[in-house]
């Protein structure tokens, strides 16, 4: 992963730059979940009903049916834009849910976290659950009021951690913890700096754009 402020003309190994790579999965997983009597809008909304699965067992310190049900969140995430593609029934609403749906996706996660007896490393665990869930919220502040300002015709993207690599990070915390909780916390540290670093990046790239 680099830092530069490029887009995708320049080298950046970040996932939502490279969709493209995953267009043959995503297509046999529109194909075989758009079987199902459900719209992609459903689709969506069923990750919130997993997501409070994940809280309620984070809740309970059952780590390993947090993992599964967090797993579970993260894939309906993709199955919904994947049988929308598929369909060809995308709509501006449908990408609106979904954006919604993943900001609480994250955050009750972030919210079944603080019930961990997780342990102080540098800073209370309280605190680094804030940082990420501010990261993550200026991320995605940061790109879309850059177009809704127009200082950008297109969404920003890129950045050294986009949701796509949060939730990844997010899924091997959650590993992590089924064993030691002080792994966990490192890996909290880590999406907090990296979550941080990407907002400061997509506001340094629409700078970047006007000057």
């Amino acid at each position: 992963m680099n830092l530069k402020f490029s887009g995708k003309s320049k080298k950046n190994f970040m996932l939502d730059l490279y969709k493209e790579k995953f267009k043959r999965l995503e297509i046999i997983v529109g194909k075989i979940f758009s079987l199902l009597p459900l719209t992609p809008n459903q689709w969506t909304l069923l990750s919130l009903i997993f997501a409070l699965g994940v809280f309620y067992f984070l809740i309970k310190q059952k780590l390993i049916y947090a993992t599964l049900f967090f797993f579970i969140a993260s894939f309906l995430d993709f199955i919904d834009g994947a049988v929308a593609r598929y369909k060809s029934v995308s709509t501006k609403l449908g990408a609106y849910l979904d954006t919604i749906c993943d900001r609480y996706v994250e955050a009750i996660l972030l919210l079944g976290m603080l019930f961990l007896p997780l342990p102080k490393i540098f800073l209370p665990k309280e605190i680094w659950i804030f940082l990420i869930l501010f990261g993550s919220m200026m991320t995605t502040y940061a790109k879309s009021t850059a177009k809704e300002k127009e200082l950008v015709i297109e969404e920003l993207k890129g950045g050294i951690l986009s949701r796509s690599e949060r939730l990844f990070l997010f899924l091997l915390a959650l590993i992590s913890g089924i064993f030691n909780y002080q792994w966990m916390v490192y890996f909290l540290i880590l999406i907090a700096i990296l979550t941080n670093l990407s907002a400061i990046q997509r506001i340094m790239m629409a700078i970047k754009k006007i000057s």
